[in-house]
């Protein structure tokens, strides 16, 4: 079982500390790890794209198959959860799929920068923010590899099961896109709505019943 975390996050994120432990007690192999450039993992941040960080999951999962792993599970968040969806046609022996508080609804991640992000983005390659503390570069070649993936035709085409876990307090990804996500893989999808849930499943009581429904449905 691989977990992803988020854009700008680390292995240590509380949800995903939460779903490893409990996985690991059902008896379930868990790799949590950093994608490069972020939490204790080396590299720059600044040269993360989706197509990098889809093969750094291939490098984690030859790790469980050196291990003797059988079959492979995926669940990440929020752009993990997109990593998990693209990662899962690309890898071997996935057999399910988890996407927590994905943007699923399509890849234009340009959309989501201020005027003047674009506008330093257009005239230098690359753009900054601020994020955990951190200041932080993304470069043209990051929304360049994005527009390479179709992510609506990857979910309706996705042979593993899915599960989709959103919140419908997300402040950040609309609780809409788990419901078009959804639609577009009726079969073999299910989808749980946390109540009130925020997008990192802040609230303690959120996590555990979000790590029991992941359990669940790895374990089923």
């Amino acid at each position: 079982m691989l977990l992803a975390h988020c854009f700008t996050c680390s292995r240590h994120t509380t949800l995903l500390r939460q779903i490893g432990r409990d996985l690991s007690a059902a008896g379930i192999w868990v790799l949590r790890f950093d994608f490069s450039g972020n939490g204790q993992s080396g590299g720059e941040f600044a040269r993360s794209t989706h197509s990098k960080q889809i093969s750094e999951m291939a490098v984690a999962a030859d790790v469980l198959f050196r291990e003797g792993v059988r079959w492979l599970g995926l669940a990440g968040h929020s752009m993990g959860a997109v990593v998990a969806v693209l990662s899962a046609s690309r890898l071997e022996r996935v057999q399910r799929v988890c996407c927590m508080a994905g943007r699923l609804s399509g890849m234009d991640a340009a959309r989501y920068l201020t005027l003047d992000q674009r506008i330093e983005l257009s005239q230098t390659g690359r753009t900054t923010f601020v994020s955990r503390g951190r200041e932080l570069m993304m470069t043209r070649e990051f929304f360049s590899d994005a527009e390479r993936f179709d992510l609506k035709n990857e979910i309706a085409g996705l042979e593993p099961s899915l599960l989709i876990v959103h919140g419908d307090a997300d402040e950040i990804v609309p609780v809409a896109e788990a419901y078009e996500a959804r639609s577009r893989k009726p079969e073999g999808s299910e989808l749980f709505i946390a109540a009130d849930a925020d997008h990192m499943f802040s609230n303690p009581t959120h996590q555990e019943s979000v790590s029991r429904k992941v359990v669940k449905w790895f374990t089923h």
